[in-house]
């Protein structure tokens, strides 16, 4: 059974960090892109940041400096280590591997909520 599942999300203030996690289950982890979303109350699901299976990454201009993906093939796991959060970062995390024929079935995200 395909399945992806995020956790790490909780309530921080600004300028402090979090380390989100996704275990993905189900799929042949090593041999895809891998990428985290996040989606704020009343936005659409933003593209955040991606990395390939050798590694490569690409990130929003939003994050680029302050966020960093990983992952490790071993525990079919990917990371998104975020620092400096801003309140703007405030949303609800997923991710999901990117592939030319669409998304797996999103997991239940986990929030990020960045407040004093």
């Amino acid at each position: 059974q395909v399945q992806l599942v995020e956790s790490g999300g909780g309530l921080v203030q600004p300028g402090g960090t979090l380390r989100l996690s996704c275990v993905a289950s189900g799929i042949i982890f090593r041999l895809y892109v891998m990428a985290w979303y996040r989606q704020a109350p009343g936005k659409q699901r933003e593209l955040v940041a991606s990395i390939s299976s050798s590694g490569s990454t690409v990130y929003s201009d939003s994050v680029k400096g302050r966020f960093t993906i990983s992952r490790d093939n071993a525990k079919n796991t990917v990371y998104l280590q975020m620092n400096s959060l801003t309140p703007e970062d405030t949303a609800v995390y997923y991710c999901n591997l990117i592939r030319s024929v669409g998304p797996l079935s999103w997991g239940q995200g986990t929030q990020v909520t960045v407040s004093s």
